[in-house]
């Protein structure tokens, strides 16, 4: 795989072609010729954002769909050359995107690129294949309903962007997914499913002019312009409130978060080192070392920096037995609470900048790595000099930046906090 890891005299950016085919796409190059292999990312943007009020879960219902049949080929026969052919080809959706992941040996090249050209432009939509993956998704959130860890996310998330696409539910509702009919699934991919919109990458053993004509012939015949609907901004809601759904279990699971940092901020770095310091840097995070190691709580807790297009969280999880519940969260709070108020210490800091910067070359470690990276720095809007400049971001952070970060971030250490089980004590 092309070598991305973090030499001082090397650009990492260097290696990325930018190129613009003939047919108009914008699309990102790292070509690599030691193993025959091509893998490609693309997304577009959208996603699940897009649904209907009444109809949740139509993306995520269309992004399992595209592989189901397509052209010439039913659903079995679509696989069956996929299985041939060596070629993988999966779709999958999010919150603002609708992705594709791609990757086939070179020699397969011709025959490859047309499986994901009918599957993006032809595909069947048929009632047999939407019938089975609407019964899939029907059962997987039956079983959610008892489910803690499930119905805690689901609970924090309606609670935390009430009336906004972000807290309804992406895989959809029960009693709404049999509702949508072929022609729902037609009419997002009409608007959802358009060049304009539209992010792709490529590693592997092609070149830049076989590539744009190949994607052409993929993308090419899509509608120019997506019809999106606007999602508006959405300012977290319910910090302070603690929400608790029964479920007879043992344990209780606890989802909490605030208010996080927007990308665009320019304590954003730094915001990421203070995540990493309170409960993203696993075995030494705080949260980890207070709750796991010192108090035997909780197998695991952690906490991460949920960046969505028009949103930003903290969030955190863990579970403990019912018992234990208050007492894990107290412990949880405390730490927020401390490190908002005192900020890292010079040797936290120095071991989370240490951390993730020698970390950041195993994004880039294989081919489908680095493709899905390049197409995530692409969706963020940020140019392909990022890559050299990511480690040099995290090692300016300081002692003063961190701590300025920590207040932005922490506040005054309030949580949402979503609880299923039969937590005692709260």
């Amino acid at each position: 795989m092309t070598d991305l890891s973090p030499i001082p005299e090397t650009s990492r950016a260097a290696a990325v072609q930018e190129i613009v085919t003939p047919g108009g796409l914008k699309v990102w190059l790292v070509e690599d010729y030691a193993v025959p292999l091509v893998a490609v990312q693309f997304a577009f943007r959208g996603g699940a954002s897009q649904d209907p009020i009444e109809q949740p879960g139509l993306a995520t219902l269309l992004g399992g769909l595209l592989d189901e049949g397509a052209g010439p080929y039913d659903s079995g026969a679509f696989h069956e050359a996929m299985d041939d052919l060596a070629v993988h080809l999966h779709f999958s959706v999010d919150r603002d995107h609708l992705a594709g992941h791609f990757q086939t040996l070179t020699r397969n090249l011709d025959p490859a690129f047309e499986l994901m050209r009918l599957a993006v432009n032809e595909a069947r939509l048929e009632q047999g294949p939407i019938d089975r993956v609407v019964s899939q998704l029907v059962a997987s959130l039956k079983r959610e309903l008892k489910d803690p860890d499930a119905v805690a996310s689901r609970t924090f998330r309606a609670a935390a962007f009430p009336g906004h696409a972000y807290g309804r539910a992406a895989r959809g509702e029960i009693e709404t997914l049999p509702k949508i009919s072929r022609e729902n699934l037609v009419d997002m991919r009409a608007k959802l499913m358009a060049r304009d919109n539209l992010a792709i990458a490529a590693v592997g053993a092609i070149d830049a002019a076989t590539l744009a004509a190949k994607l052409d012939e993929v993308f090419g015949a899509l509608p120019a312009h997506a019809s999106l609907l606007t999602v508006p901004p959405a300012a977290m809601s319910g910090v302070g409130a603690r929400i608790i759904t029964d479920i007879d279990v043992p344990q209780a699971t606890i989802r909490f978060g605030r208010p996080g940092v927007e990308r665009d901020d320019p304590d954003f770095m730094a915001a990421v080192v203070v995540n990493h310091i309170l409960g993203g840097g696993a075995f030494t995070a705080r949260l980890f070392r207070e709750v796991r190691e010192k108090r035997g709580l909780a197998y695991s807790v952690y906490s991460h920096l949920q960046n969505y297009d028009h949103a930003a969280m903290l969030v955190g999880a863990t579970s403990t037995k019912n018992e234990r519940a208050a007492e894990s969260l107290a412990v949880i709070e405390e730490q927020i609470a401390d490190l908002a108020a005192r900020g890292p210490t010079e040797e936290e800091l120095a071991k989370a900048r240490k951390f993730l910067i020698g970390s950041y070359a195993l994004r880039f470690d294989t081919s489908t790595k680095i493709a899905g990276n390049l197409m995530q720095l692409q969706l963020e809007g940020r140019p392909t000099a990022y890559l050299d400049q990511r480690n040099k971001l995290v090692a300016a952070v300081d002692l003063d930046a961190a701590k300025r970060a920590a207040k932005k971030l922490l506040g005054d250490g309030k949580l949402l906090v979503a609880l299923a089980g039969r937590p005692t004590g709260m």
